[in-house]
């Protein structure tokens, strides 16, 4: 799995933004969980969630700050 781009986030609309956010944010939950119960838990998958939470995040923020101005 590659990391994604922003250029590809940016054509979501912010409903599908807002439902990404929330799986990942689940995503990272159970990743944890199976971390913490020794479940065979592949290392980068975290790294990809966080990086992709993070983007999402910015450009939420983004739109916030476009639609406040």
């Amino acid at each position: 799995m590659a990391l994604s781009k922003m250029s590809d986030l940016r054509a979501l609309s912010s409903e599908e933004v807002e439902t990404q956010i929330q799986d990942l944010k689940r995503q990272l939950f159970d990743l944890r969980f199976q971390k913490a119960t020794r479940q065979t838990v592949q290392p980068h998958q975290f790294k990809h969630a966080r990086h992709k939470l993070a983007q999402l995040l910015t450009l939420k923020q983004e739109r916030q700050t476009q639609a406040n101005a």
